[in-house]
């Protein structure tokens, strides 16, 4: 079978299964076997109902990230004034330990 006579079979064991019970197929109306060849065919089961024609595609439009107010986004840019803070405390250099004494140098 070439892939479009597969998704074919699939879309047609679909619309065969609506006209047998009047409502739209379930996933639980086709054996293991058969369930996961029509999902391996056209999609997840929303995509595989509407490749066969058997539900419309949704529109969906997609959500824009809306930026915190507070200017803690989680992003790099969020935390570039803690992280220069923490480097006027240092002045850029960090502590070295003189180990053989068990001093700090600064």
């Amino acid at each position: 079978m070439t892939p479009e006579e597969k998704k074919l079979w699939a879309a047609e064991l679909l619309r065969e299964k609506q006209k047998e019970t009047g409502r739209l197929p379930r996933k639980e109306d086709f054996d293991d076997a058969t369930r996961s060849r029509i999902k391996a065919f056209l999609g997840p089961w929303p995509r595989a109902l509407e490749a066969a024609g058997l539900k419309e595609a949704k529109q969906t439009q997609k959500k824009k990230r809306k930026k915190r107010s507070d200017g803690k986004g989680g992003g790099s840019a969020a935390r570039e004034p803690e992280r220069n803070a923490k480097r006027e405390k240092t002045d850029g250099y960090l502590p070295v330990s003189d180990s053989h004494k068990g001093e700090t140098k600064v």
